[in-house]
């Protein structure tokens, strides 16, 4: 009887220790998933997502319908006054938390012409040569594996469309590993960020109770600038506004006219000037004011491992403006950028004319102790200083001939900037997972420079937000030629099951 019972022991030891070498390892499971989920990335791909054309949008939404409904989620869409949000849930027993999670699918207009390939939106892959160039290889060879350093090309790619697949690749996985979080799910999906979300708003105040959530983890942007794993704390917010200088009723001859007819272009060009000094610091009085980095927050950016040599070639500048003493320290203050110029013609089409007007798109970015309103009304304010008349609108035939300078501005604030404290329930959760998935602590960002549109579902539902950001920081997002970096989208399938497994 002692020799069964010392028997059965050791059998259900040797059980035990076979189960337990047969578990696949998070590296293991998310890289398999992750293979798998590089055909449902291609067909997510090849769905064109430019918010300006509601039908393709309307294309997205069913396609992120389907994927999530096959993956035990309820979805709804949540009505807005152009295309839906689509919020999909998937609730867990006795769990006491509920985490959204905030997804981006659409993705910036595109000139095919510019892209090194057929189309944006037949996804490619790519590896370099020996000369350094990006050489197109078969795309079907990620079905078996893959290389790190490989690419897929494609719009969307990573700004944002790599991450939603990979969400929905580190969800099969977490089947496979017959494991649930521990904390209710909902996936909110916006299909308008691009425009600055200008549904957003008004939706989260209309649909609160079904958004209503503990916090808030953003699965978009790139990496830290050394694509080291990365978690974002905050991100400024953003307002856009167009200032038009006003010149003759229509253009006319520079040599019939010039020296006698102002130019809106030569006006807008003085005016803008005035607005920064030669180290780009805006002089506008009061523009800074409220914003102070006191020293321990000053030691909290320098922990960031940035290399600032490195940034520099990457931008191809000998040096940068000069507001802060370092990169992540400019990153806290307002912005104020001329994103576009236009007056009248260039290149080959120039002519021998003054234009009638002369246009400047201009966006500023916001941190948590700027304005909005205040920033617009000094910048309108310094405008009237400098002697004009301003107002909204083209001007009257009856204002032309009275005032002797007229500009006009248009403007839209379309989010806030968030901030949420390193050492919150959150940020401290995310830090465990990141730490089980790759050893060491994030990369842990203060203030991001780019703006993202969260501050809605801070300010309305009053939960903390950190953005989760996972692809390559040299993706060319906005620009020709988007990519991914193959290994950047395997790492966030483990990413996302880390945190999927992570207790809260």
């Amino acid at each position: 009887m002692k020799y069964t019972v010392l028997l059965c022991c050791a059998l259900c030891s040797a059980l035990i220790l076979s189960a337990q070498k047969k578990q696949p390892s998070l590296d293991e499971v998310a890289a398999k998933h992750a293979v798998q989920s590089f055909k449902l990335f291609y067909d997510l791909l090849s769905l064109p997502n430019d918010a300006h054309y509601p039908e393709d949008i309307e294309k997205n939404v069913q396609w992120c319908e389907n994927a999530f409904t096959s993956r035990g989620f309820t979805t709804q869409r949540l009505s807005t006054p152009t295309v839906p949000l689509l919020l999909a849930s998937r609730p867990v027993k006795k769990a006491t938390k509920t985490v959204l999670i905030y997804l981006q699918l659409d993705g910036q207009p595109v000139d095919p012409s510019k892209w090194n390939q057929e189309s944006p939106w037949k996804p490619v892959l790519k590896e370099k040569d020996e000369s350094g160039n990006w050489k197109t290889i078969p795309y079907e060879l990620l079905y078996e594996g893959y290389q790190p350093d490989w690419r897929i090309f494609a719009r969307a790619a990573s700004d944002a469309k790599g991450p939603v697949a990979a969400f929905l690749a580190a969800l099969d996985a977490l089947k496979e590993l017959k494991s649930e979080p521990n904390f209710n799910m909902k996936v909110i999906m916006d299909f308008e960020e691009e425009l600055g979300s200008p549904n957003l708003p008004e939706a989260v105040k209309k649909y609160r109770s079904e958004l209503a959530a503990d916090m808030l983890i953003i699965f978009d942007g790139p990496r830290h600038f050394s694509n080291q794993p990365t978690l974002s704390f905050g991100a400024r917010g953003i307002c856009e506004m167009t200032l038009t200088v006003y010149g003759p009723r229509q253009p006319v001859h520079s040599g019939n006219y010039g020296n006698y007819t102002p130019n809106p272009a030569m006006r807008l060009a003085q005016l803008l000037a005035s607005m920064k000094d030669p180290d780009g610091r805006v002089i506008i009085p009061g523009f800074y004011d409220g914003v102070v980095l006191t020293t321990e927050e000053k030691a909290i950016l320098k922990q960031v491992p940035d290399d600032e040599q490195v940034i520099k070639k990457f931008l191809g500048i000998a040096e940068p403006d000069k507001i802060g003493d370092n990169f992540q320290e400019s990153l806290q203050y307002p912005t104020l950028n001329i994103r576009g110029l236009d007056a009248l013609y260039v290149g080959r089409e120039a002519r021998t004319l003054i234009p009638d007007k002369a246009v400047a798109e201009i966006d500023i970015r916001l941190v948590p102790s700027s304005d909005a309103e205040r920033l617009i009304g000094l910048i309108k304010n310094h405008i009237r200083q400098q002697g004009y008349y301003l107002i909204d609108r083209e001007p009257t035939e009856e204002e032309r001939l009275k005032y002797g300078r007229i500009a006009s501005i248009r403007y839209s604030v379309a989010y806030g900037p968030f901030q949420t404290p390193f050492d919150s329930d959150v940020g401290r959760w995310l830090t465990r997972a990141m730490v089980r998935a790759f050893g060491n602590e994030p990369v842990r960002i203060r203030m991001t420079g780019g703006s993202i549109p969260i501050s809605p579902f801070v300010l309305t539902l009053g939960i903390p937000a950190v953005a989760v950001p996972t692809v390559n920081p040299d993706n060319n997002q906005h620009a020709e030629n988007e990519n991914i970096r193959v290994g950047n989208y395997v790492e966030a399938v483990k990413t996302f099951l880390s945190i999927l497994t992570e207790k809260l």
